[in-house]
C-alpha cells in the first residue's frame, strides 16, 4: 500500500511563511514554506502562529519561479468523480496562484508586465479541464502494472512510485520530491479524462471505467508539437485504460495514440492545412527505434493502426511510416495501414467493420488484464493496438472507442456478465453510457490538444453519422483554424512554461515577450471575426425572409 498523501488540508498564511497543515486524523505534521528563503521545512502544529491567515485547501499543486520570485499553486476546489476500488478519485476545479513576495516594487515596469504574462500563461493551463487526482491511490499506472511490482515499490510514495509520464505537475513539486519527508504533502497529478459508471446488465452489477492519461513528455498543442523528440517521445500521447470491476473480479484493456513516430511538423501558415514537412536532415530511424523500444518494454507487442490518408499530403508520411516499420523488422510489432477517410466517405461509417475484421485474431492475441476475487492474475494483456491518425483525435478515438467495445464484450461473458450468444450493442441503457462516455474522452482530448471539441462524436454517440454531426464538425474545424493560427502559441508557450520546458530567468537583459508580431496575424483576426458577423447577420436575414418566399414556390 503506497504511503497516501494528506487529504485535509488547511494553509495558513503570514507575511513571513506558508504553513500547509495536515488535517488527517492523527496527524501533527505542518510543511514548512519560507517565503524569503524559500526553504521548505518540516514542522509541527504548534509552531502555527495564531496570527496567520488561515483557508482550506484540497492539495498542494506545486510552486514556479516567475520574474516577481517565487509562487505557490494550490488546489482550492475540486469534484468527486467517483470511487475506484475504495479509493476517491477527485478533479480538481480550481486554483490559487500564490506570490511569496508581499510587494512588486522591486520590479520595473517591462517586468510587471512580463509577470502579469506569466502568470496569464499559467492560469490559462489550469483552465483547461482535466486535472485529477487521488490522495490514496496511484492513477498513474495501469491495472496490469501495479499488479506486477516489488514489496519496495508498494512502499513508496504516491509521487516516487508514480509513471512520471503522466504527473503533470512533476516539474512544480521538484523542490518537494528532493525531500522524502514531506512527501505526503507532494500530491501527483493527472491530466487527462476520467468518468466512472455503475452499471447493469441482466440484473448484475458493475463498475466500468475510463482513463485517459495524457502524456507531459513532447506535450503542446496541434500545429505546434508533431512526430517525436530526440528521446523518441510522440507528440499527444495519450495512454487509455477501460476497467470492469464485477464481484470482486478486474479487468483491464489499455490502448495508446501518438503522433507519427518520425520528424515532422507542420506550422501553422494561415492555410487551412498547412502541407506536413518530414526532417530531411533528421536520423529518423533514432528517434522511431527510441520510441518502439520503449513501448514494448512497457506494453508488450505493438499493433500500429495508421488511419491517416494514403494519397494527398500525407501521403508520404503514411510510406514513410511503412518503411520504418519494415526496416525496423521487429517481430513485436504489426503494421496496418487503414484510410479511414476514403473507406469511409459517403458516410459509410459501417465499413469501419472491415478494419475490425482484420484486427480481430491480432486483438484476441493480445488479450486483455483479468484479475480474480481472489488477487490471482488469470490473463495478461500481451500488447497494445498504437492507433493514430494526423491529431490522434477524431479518427483515432472512433476506432479506439470500437475495439474498447470488442474486449468488452469478451470480458463481460467471461465474468458471466453476458449471456453466452448475447451482443453488447443489443444493451440499449449500456450502449447509451457507454458511447456517450467515449464522446466525451474524444471532447476532453481534442480540447486539451486542439482547443476545440472532436470531430465525428456524432458516430461515437449514436453508432451512425449525421448532417447535424458534419455541420458541428464544420463548427469544430473553423474555431479549430482560428486557434491554431492565431492563440496556440500562446498555449503552446503556456504548457511549456507550467511544465518546465522553459526557465523565467528575471536578469535576463530584454523581454522575452516583446517579439513583433506580423501585421497579417494582427488584422486577420479582425477581418475574420467581421466576415463571420456578416455570415451570421445574413443567415438570420434569409430565415426573416424566408416566409414570404414560400408562397410563390409551386
Amino acid at each position: 500500500m503506497a504511503t497516501a498523501v494528506y487529504e485535509q488540508l488547511k494553509l495558513h498564511m503570514t507575511p513571513e511563511k506558508f504553513y500547509v497543515e495536515a488535517c488527517d486524523d492523527g496527524a501533527d505534521d505542518v510543511l514548512t514554506i519560507d517565503r524569503v528563503s524559500t526553504e521548505v521545512t518540516l514542522a509541527v502544529k504548534k509552531d502555527v502562529p495564531p496570527s496567520a491567515v488561515t483557508r482550506p485547501i484540497f492539495g498542494i499543486l506545486g510552486t514556479i519561479h516567475l520574474v516577481a520570485g517565487n509562487y505557490l499553486i494550490v488546489i482550492t476546489k475540486k469534484t468527486k468523480v467517483g470511487e475506484f476500488f475504495n479509493h476517491v478519485i477527485w478533479k480538481a476545479t480550481d486554483f490559487d496562484v500564490l506570490s511569496y513576495k508581499k510587494t512588486m516594487l522591486h520590479l520595473t515596469d517591462i517586468q510587471l508586465q512580463d509577470n502579469k504574462t506569466f502568470l496569464a500563461m499559467l492560469n490559462h493551463v489550469l483552465n483547461v479541464d482535466g486535472f485529477y487526482f487521488s490522495t490514496t491511490y496511484d492513477l498513474t499506472h495501469t491495472l496490469q502494472r501495479l499488479s506486477n511490482t516489488s514489496p519496495e515499490f508498494q512502499e513508496m510514495s504516491l509521487l516516487e512510485r508514480a509513471d512520471q509520464r503522466f504527473v503533470w505537475n512533476g516539474h512544480l513539486l521538484r523542490e518537494l520530491s528532493a525531500q522524502p519527508e514531506v512527501h505526503r504533502f507532494a500530491l501527483p497529478v493527472l491530466h487527462g479524462f476520467i468518468t466512472m459508471h455503475s452499471c447493469s446488465i441482466n440484473g448484475k452489477y458493475f463498475d466500468w471505467i475510463l482513463i485517459s492519461r495524457r502524456s507531459c513528455f513532447r506535450a503542446g498543442v496541434r500545429y505546434y508539437v508533431r512526430g517525436i523528440d530526440s528521446e523518441g517521445h510522440a507528440a499527444n500521447f495519450v495512454e487509455t485504460e477501460q476497467i470492469v470491476h464485477y464481484n470482486g473480479s478486474k479487468a483491464s484493456f489499455v490502448q495508446t495514440r501518438g503522433s507519427i513516430p518520425v520528424f515532422w511538423s507542420q506550422r501553422p501558415n494561415l492555410k487551412y492545412k498547412p502541407l506536413p514537412q518530414i526532417s530531411k536532415a533528421a536520423n529518423h530511424m533514432d528517434g522511431f527505434q527510441r520510441h518502439f523500444d520503449s513501448q514494448v518494454i512497457i506494453y508488450g507487442k505493438q499493433v500500429i493502426i495508421n488511419l491517416i490518408n494514403q494519397k494527398g499530403s500525407e501521403k508520404p508520411l503514411e510510406q514513410t511510416f511503412a518503411t520504418m516499420v519494415s526496416s525496423l523488422g521487429s517481430g513485436m510489432m504489426r503494421y496496418i495501414a487503414f484510410d479511414f477517410h476514403k473507406e469511409c466517405k459517403n458516410m459509410r461509417w459501417d465499413r469501419l467493420s472491415i478494419l475490425l475484421d482484420q484486427v480481430a485474431e491480432m486483438q484476441d492475441e493480445l488479450s486483455y488484464f483479468l484479475v480474480d476475487s481472489a488477487g490471482q492474475v488469470v490473463a495478461n494483456q500481451e500488447g497494445v493496438f498504437r492507433s493514430n491518425c494526423m491529431d490522434c483525435l477524431d479518427r483515432t478515438n472512433v476506432i479506439q472507442s470500437l475495439l474498447a467495445r470488442r474486449s468488452l464484450q469478451a470480458q463481460l461473458q467471461r465474468l458471466g456478465v453476458l449471456h453466452v450468444g448475447q451482443k453488447l450493442e443489443e444493451q440499449d441503457e449500456f450502449e447509451k453510457i457507454y458511447k456517450n462516455a467515449w464522446a466525451d474522452n474524444a471532447n476532453a482530448c481534442a480540447k486539451q490538444y486542439a482547443g476545440t471539441g472532436a470531430l465525428k462524436t456524432d458516430f461515437t454517440r449514436t453508432g451512425k453519422r449525421t448532417h447535424l454531426g458534419l455541420l458541428m464538425d464544420g463548427w469544430n474545424s473553423m474555431i479549430r483554424y482560428y486557434k491554431n493560427n492565431f492563440s496556440d502559441g500562446f498555449r503552446q508557450d503556456s504548457i511549456d512554461l507550467f511544465l518546465g520546458n522553459y526557465s523565467v530567468d528575471e536578469l535576463e537583459s530584454h523581454s522575452p515577450l516583446s517579439v513583433p508580431r506580423d501585421w497579417k496575424f494582427l488584422a486577420l483576426p479582425i477581418i475574420m471575426v467581421v466576415a463571420f458577423s456578416m455570415c451570421i447577420i445574413c443567415l438570420l436575414m434569409a430565415g426573416k425572409s424566408a416566409p414570404h418566399i414560400l408562397p410563390f414556390v409551386s
